[in-house]
């Protein structure tokens, strides 16, 4: 109030000040109050930012407190946080698989999301039986020298399609999108069906690792198209109206123009990787790569906190831990507070050695 009060008081005076053939030192005036006014807005945007930031490390509002999930650090689910958000059914699944593959030669880490639709049984299914499909894919290729990840992903994503499409108990519209990501010492690996997205901070930089699969996007609207489906703008546009992905596991009604094949991107890791987003599109609807990453960042630091100070511990490895889970619970509610509509579910790792 005090901030507008002023500025009238500054525009009533100009009025009455600024003659109607301005002179140079008039001119001069008015820019000068332009870019104070101009000051003023983008310092209002970033306290709203800040504000909204709020709903981070303390203010209990009783919609979120009712909506969401919070995985404790002593649980069995770390790194993560999955909420139902504005919808009636939570259809999203999480799965963490450290050490899926533990051998002599190498160790992997297996993270992924899965977004379903029509329903939460083949993300479901997906978490309980797609990291078992790519172990054992890798465990047959393992002694064949260096491996050809776009090969072994492929293959379980097309197997874990093939069970899914056969069980008489899934629907022909239920159906969930995919993105994984296998973790090792010296590569990341991303394979990335549908519309969620994971996302590499790098030296301060966000760096996407998956590329959306939506509709409208020339490449994937060329295939719909050259394999006889359409693509119809109902509320956004959707494979034959339907479905707001491109790819997916599972929708048996909609192949051959909904596939299951996942894009492969293969990272090497260096010692400038801070950390890496795993989320639904019910984070990427209302938040940026960049702040998404601004925002881990300042939780991995120790800058948004959800607890009071009486509850720090000494114990480093149960520190990162919660701090990677609060990054997760963090952005959850974040995204909620930005009006998103869907269920939001994000992983976070760190990558730091």
């Amino acid at each position: 109030m005090l901030i507008n009060q002023k500025e009238n008081m500054m525009i009533n005076k100009m009025d009455h000040t600024i003659p109607t053939s301005p002179s140079l030192t008039n001119c001069r005036q008015t820019v000068s109050y332009s870019s104070k006014l101009d000051h003023v807005i983008l310092a209002r945007r970033k306290r709203a930012e800040l504000r909204r930031s709020k709903v981070l490390s303390g203010g209990e509002n009783d919609t979120l407190a009712k909506r969401r999930r919070f995985e404790n650090v002593d649980n069995e689910f770390p790194y993560q946080s999955s909420v139902i958000g504005r919808r009636r059914e939570m259809e999203d699944a999480i799965s963490v698989e450290l050490g899926f593959v533990d051998k002599s030669c190498m160790k992997l880490d297996f993270y992924a999301v899965y977004d379903g639709h029509g329903g939460s049984r083949v993300a479901n299914a997906c978490r309980e039986r797609l990291f078992k499909l790519l172990a054992s894919e890798i465990g047959d290729g393992s002694d064949q020298g260096e491996m050809d990840w776009d090969k072994l992903m492929v293959e379980s994503f097309v197997k874990m399609d093939e069970e899914v499409n056969d069980q008489s108990e899934f629907v022909g519209s239920m159906g969930s999108t995919a993105v994984v990501a296998v973790v090792g010492d010296d590569e990341i690996v991303v394979a990335n069906c549908g519309d969620s997205r994971a996302v590499l901070a790098r030296g301060g930089v966000a760096v996407p690792l998956s590329n959306d699969h939506k509709p409208d996007r020339p490449d994937e609207l060329e295939r719909i198209e050259h394999s006889g489906g359409r693509v119809v703008n109902w509320n956004g546009n959707r494979v034959l109206g339907v479905l707001a992905t491109s790819r997916s596991i599972g929708d048996r009604q909609l192949k051959p123009y909904v596939i299951a094949k996942p894009e492969v991107i293969v990272n090497k890791r260096n010692d400038k990787d801070e950390f890496m987003i795993l989320a639904s599109d019910g984070l990427w609807d209302v938040i940026s790569n960049d702040f998404a990453c601004h925002v881990v960042r300042r939780c991995l630091d120790g800058r948004i906190c959800r607890r009071s100070s009486s509850e720090q511990v000494n114990d480093t490895t149960k520190e990162n831990k919660y701090r990677m889970t609060n990054a997760a619970v963090v952005l959850t509610e974040l995204a909620m507070a930005r009006g998103s509509k869907d269920n939001i579910s994000v992983i976070v790792v760190n990558l730091k050695k």
